[in-house]
């Protein structure tokens, strides 16, 4: 299935902050209810669930654009953070060494109008390539419950279950899950219809 002339894919600037916090609550908003409740998203919301400007320094995350406005988003990273955005952030992010480590795939969201287009494995797939491309040969996450399903289609396998307690005390589940990266399957793959909020 190939990808809707009408989306194009690009790499996030700082100039798209603004835009992409107002997807990501979309998302989640639309998006979680069947996983989460009222409380948990909004506690997800306020602490977890964000923008990370490391990212975007680093030309690691991506967006989705339809009308030039971003309808869908994700990266990945050569950094030690697994989840999360600028407002979860304590200390310096350190980067990972692909000889040994797994970089990570991060903060993948897509509008509630603009779901199951094939957005998010069209993201998945810039990520393969950049990340393959600076040497790191697996990815590991973090899924939201809502993300399970997508990741589990890419071919990631769950490792274990993770409780995050928000500072207000309020429980979130999730899933770490890992893949090894191999770049001729998700090449011939990332145009698969396939999209949710998915990791953070």
């Amino acid at each position: 299935m190939l990808l809707d002339p009408a989306y194009a894919l690009r790499v996030a600037t700082p100039d798209d902050v603004p835009a992409l916090r107002a997807l990501i609550e979309a998302s989640v908003r639309g998006l979680a209810p069947a996983y989460y409740d009222t409380a948990q998203i909004d506690a997800g919301l306020r602490y977890i669930f964000g923008v990370d400007t490391q990212l975007i320094a680093d030309r690691t995350y991506f967006v989705v654009t339809s009308r030039d406005m971003p309808v869908a988003c994700g990266g990945w990273s050569g950094r030690r953070t697994l989840y999360g955005g600028d407002q979860r952030k304590e200390g310096p992010d350190l980067r990972l060494d692909p000889v040994s480590d797994a970089a990570r795939i991060r903060a993948f969201f897509v509008h509630p109008s603009h779901a199951r287009r094939g957005l998010a494995r069209l993201l998945y797939g810039a990520c393969t390539q950049a990340a393959a491309a600076a040497g790191f040969t697996r990815f590991e996450l973090l899924a939201t419950l809502s993300g399970v399903p997508l990741y589990e289609a890419l071919g990631f396998t769950a490792d274990d279950e993770v409780t995050v307690m928000t500072p207000g005390g309020v429980a979130l589940r999730g899933v770490h899950m890992s893949r090894a990266i191999t770049r001729e399957h998700d090449r011939a793959n990332v145009h698969a219809p396939q999209g949710t909020n998915a990791s953070g």
